[in-house]
C-alpha cells in the first residue's frame, strides 16, 4: 500500500498526529494538454453533446485569449461514427472500429470548427500512430509542427488515427487517448496535462460500488498501491478508464508535467484550475523537465526489449543514479541491437528505469551476471563496462 508520503488525502495526518505540509501549489497552465474522453464528449449518452462540447471549447477559447497554449487531444470519432452507421455489427471488430472512426472522425472535427470558429479561433487537424513517433525524426518532427501551429495560435485537435492503429498489435497502437496525451505532453513540453474524465478524479475505491469511497486530492508518488487504487474497471464507450489515467501520469510526470484528473462536467472546470482552485487529483511532477532526447527515450515509443536486473542494480540505478552493469542482468528479452532503447525492470517486473544499451540482447544472454573486466574474453570485443551508461539512462 501506499504510504503517508505518497497519497495525501483531504485532512490527512502524519503517524503522530501532526497535519501534513501543504499540498505543492498547482502548475502553471502557460502550455496546457487537454484530454476529452468520449464519456465527457458524449455526456453519457450515445453521441456527441453539442451543449457540452461547446462549454468545453468555449472554456479553452478563454484560456487562449489570455495568451496560454492549448492542445486538445480528443476521443469521439468512434461514437459519432456509430451513432451515424447505427448497428453493424457483421463486420469484425477492427474493422468495425476503424470504419466507425472513419466515419465519425469527420464529423468530430465539423463539430470543434464550428464550435472554434464562434470564437475565431483556427483549429488543425492531427492523427497519429506510434509509428509516426518511434523514430527520432518523426518525432522531432511532430514536435516542430505542435509548436508551430501554438506559435501561431492555432489549437491542435490530436486524435490517434483509428482507420490506420490495429488494437491487437500494441507496437501499431497507442492503445487509448491517455496514453497519447501523455506521450503528447512529454513532446511539446507542457506545463500540465488535464484529462477530464466523467467522475471527481481517482478514488480509493469504485465510486459506483463502494459507498465509503474517497476522492483522493494528492498523489505525489505514482506506485502499485496507487494503480491497485485505481483499478481495472473499464467504460462502456472508451477504450480507458482510471487506470489507464494513472499509467499516463506516471509517464507525464516522469518527464516533468503536472497532471490533473478532473470532472469534465463540473462547471468552467479549466477556468477554474487555471486560477489556481483545487479539483480532482493533483499529480505533481516526478522529476525536473527533461531535455528533449531523454524525454524521447522516455516515451517509451522506440524501446525494442527489456532488461531484468538484480535487487542490487535496481537499488543502484534507482537511489544512487548509477549505470547498469553486466553483472547486474538477469535476463533480456527482446530482439534488441546495440543502441536500442530498452525498458529495465526489477525481479519484480517493474519498470524502474529505459536506456540506450550497449550491448545486444544475443550479446547479453553470453554476459550477463559477468563481472565488467570479463565481458571482453567472453565475447572477443568489447564495448564498454556498461550496458547502459547513467547519462543514457532515465529513471521511470
Amino acid at each position: 500500500m501506499a504510504d503517508e508520503g505518497q497519497v495525501t488525502r483531504r485532512g490527512a495526518t502524519g503517524p503522530a498526529g501532526q497535519r501534513k505540509a501543504a499540498a505543492p501549489p498547482l502548475p502553471s497552465f502557460r502550455r496546457v494538454v487537454v484530454k476529452l474522453g468520449t464519456n465527457v464528449l458524449t455526456a453519457g449518452t450515445e453521441q456527441l453533446d453539442w451543449a457540452t462540447m461547446a462549454a468545453l471549447v468555449g472554456q479553452i477559447a478563454h484560456l487562449h485569449r489570455e495568451k496560454r497554449e492549448v492542445v486538445v487531444v480528443t476521443s469521439g470519432a468512434v461514437a459519432a461514427g456509430r451513432h451515424r452507421l447505427g448497428d453493424v455489427r457483421r463486420l469484425k471488430h477492427i474493422r468495425l472500429r476503424q470504419v466507425y472512426a472513419a466515419v465519425g472522425q469527420s464529423h468530430l472535427m465539423d463539430t470543434y470548427d464550428q464550435l472554434f470558429g464562434e470564437h475565431k479561433i483556427t483549429i488543425a487537424q492531427a492523427l497519429v500512430t506510434k509509428a509516426d513517433l518511434q523514430d527520432r525524426v518523426g518525432y522531432l518532427n511532430a514536435r516542430n509542427t505542435l509548436l508551430a501551429l501554438l506559435e501561431l495560435g492555432v489549437v491542435p485537435i490530436v486524435n490517434e488515427n483509428d482507420v490506420v492503429a490495429v488494437d491487437e498489435l500494441a507496437e501499431a497502437s497507442f492503445g487509448d487517448n491517455d496514453t497519447l496525451s501523455a506521450l503528447l505532453a512529454n513532446l511539446v513540453d507542457a506545463d500540465v496535462l488535464v484529462l477530464l474524465t466523467d467522475i471527481e478524479g481517482l478514488y480509493t475505491g469504485d465510486p459506483a460500488r463502494d459507498p465509503s469511497a474517497r476522492l483522493v486530492p494528492l498523489v505525489t508518488h505514482i506506485d502499485e498501491s496507487v494503480e491497485e487504487m485505481a483499478g481495472a474497471a473499464r467504460s462502456q464507450r472508451s477504450r480507458g478508464g482510471m487506470i489507464t489515467k494513472v499509467r499516463a501520469a506516471r509517464l507525464a510526470t516522469a518527464s516533468g508535467v503536472a497532471v490533473i484528473i478532473a470532472n469534465g462536467h463540473e462547471k468552467d472546470v479549466l477556468l477554474r484550475l487555471a486560477a489556481g482552485e483545487r479539483l480532482g487529483t493533483l499529480f505533481p511532477p516526478a522529476a525536473s523537465k527533461l531535455e528533449s532526447r531523454k524525454r524521447w527515450m522516455l516515451s517509451g515509443l522506440s524501446r525494442r526489449g527489456a532488461l531484468v536486473v538484480d535487487e542490487g542494480a535496481a537499488a543502484a540505478l534507482s537511489r544512487e543514479h548509477r549505470s547498469l552493469l553486466p553483472a547486474g542482468v538477469r535476463d533480456a528479452e527482446g530482439d534488441f541491437q546495440r543502441g536500442d532503447i530498452v525498458t529495465i525492470r526489477d525481479s519484480g517486473q517493474r519498470e524502474i528505469a529505459c536506456g540506450i544499451v550497449n550491448y545486444s540482447a544475443q550479446d547479453l544472454a553470453k554476459v550477463k551476471g559477468l563481472r565488467s573486466s570479463q565481458v571482453e574474453a567472453a565475447l572477443g570485443y568489447h564495448y564498454g563496462d556498461e550496458v547502459v551508461h547513467r547519462n543514457n539512462l532515465v529513471l521511470l
